[in-house]
């Protein structure tokens, strides 16, 4: 992989590492808010999609090794 790309990459992944905390602190808000349980059970998909998708970057810039 270039280092650019690398460099693409790793910008994409902290921003869906930033995004991640963001839906985890709403979350919370929402439960402690006492929020409708359907709108925290959305946010909760949509993070783990946010994680799914930074599983799969990270494998891209980290190589598997096979032993």
């Amino acid at each position: 992989m270039a280092d650019q790309e690398q460099a693409d990459v790793r910008l994409s992944l902290a921003r869906l590492r930033q995004e991640h905390e963001d839906y985890d602190a709403a979350i919370n808000a929402m439960i402690t808010v006492g929020c409708d349980a359907l709108r925290i059970q959305r946010m909760k998909k949509k993070k783990l999609s946010i994680k799914d998708k930074i599983t799969a970057l990270e494998d891209q810039i980290i190589p598997d090794i096979i032993a």
